[in-house]
């Protein structure tokens, strides 16, 4: 059986807020750390039938690529839902939300 590992390290400021947010993969083409501006990590705990989440963001990435990675991270778990259930009604509207989303983006921060 295969074995892999996913790691974060984090560097904190004075007051304990993100400053830099550092990742690695055992499968990483890339290999070493690579740095990144945010983590939004959802773990499901299956005995308590709750998520456990992870939300870091690095104080200096902007706040429309913060809206970006979230509407990003809708979209992706659409696509996700699709693939691993077939269920194409709410893939449909987590696809639907995240073009409003984009619409609002782009809006609030003009269009990029």
């Amino acid at each position: 059986m295969k074995h892999a590992e996913i790691r974060f390290s984090i560097e904190l400021d004075d007051q304990n807020i993100p400053d830099k947010i550092f990742w690695s993969a055992t499968d990483s083409p890339n290999g070493g750390l690579q740095e990144t501006k945010a983590i939004n990590l959802s773990i499901w705990d299956h005995r308590r039938k709750e998520t456990m989440r992870i939300d870091l963001w690095a104080k200096d990435m902007p706040v429309d690529e913060m809206k970006r990675c979230v509407v990003d991270t809708i979209l992706g778990m659409a696509d996700m839902i699709r693939t691993s259930t077939d269920d194409e009604v709410m893939a449909a509207h987590m696809e639907e939300l995240g073009s409003k989303l984009i619409c609002h983006i782009k809006e609030m921060h003009g269009a990029k």
